[in-house]
């Protein structure tokens, strides 16, 4: 499994254990790099500090974009699969949005329900459509001229 996989993989740890015991995921990563074993690798502390950062931002974008779905609903580890997903997109420029969506996927079809794969791939192509373009303000403005694909259907595919 290639590093940033890897990487992709434990953020989603520290961002689902932080939310399911009600600790701030900062702390977590904290307490995580100082003492794990394996260590913490550096690109999942950039996925983690990156969604804590952008959290609001990320869960109103996926609020809005999820169609059928509110956030309280979703599994838990779709969620954060979707704030990882949904960061790489918007935030991380060194990230090809195929990758991002691509990584997404993968760890929705290895960790969650059968329908998840489908719906995070719907989810984030849509928010892809959203991207700004090259040298614009990654995640600045990025309010869409109107629908943004894919049938609205939980579980849509794209």
């Amino acid at each position: 499994m290639p590093a940033r996989s890897k990487a992709r993989k434990r953020a989603l740890d520290l961002l689902y254990e932080a939310e399911i015991r009600g600790e701030d995921v900062l702390r977590l990563l904290s307490e995580r790099a100082a003492g794990s074993e394996p260590p913490v690798p550096e690109y999942a502390a950039v996925l983690v500090r990156g969604v804590q950062a952008h959290r609001a931002e990320i869960d109103g974008m996926l609020a809005e974009y999820s169609r059928g779905w509110s956030l309280d609903r979703m599994p838990a580890v779709d969620r954060n699969i979707l704030r990882i997903g949904t960061y790489e997109l918007f935030w991380a420029g060194d990230v090809p949005p195929g990758v991002a969506i691509s990584e997404a996927v993968l760890l929705a079809r290895d960790l969650s329900t059968d329908g998840s794969p489908a719906f995070v791939n719907g989810l984030l192509a849509r928010l892809a459509e959203l991207r700004p373009a090259a040298g614009d303000d990654p995640g600045g403005g990025a309010e869409p001229g109107g629908e943004a694909g894919a049938d609205g259907e939980p579980g849509p595919e794209a």
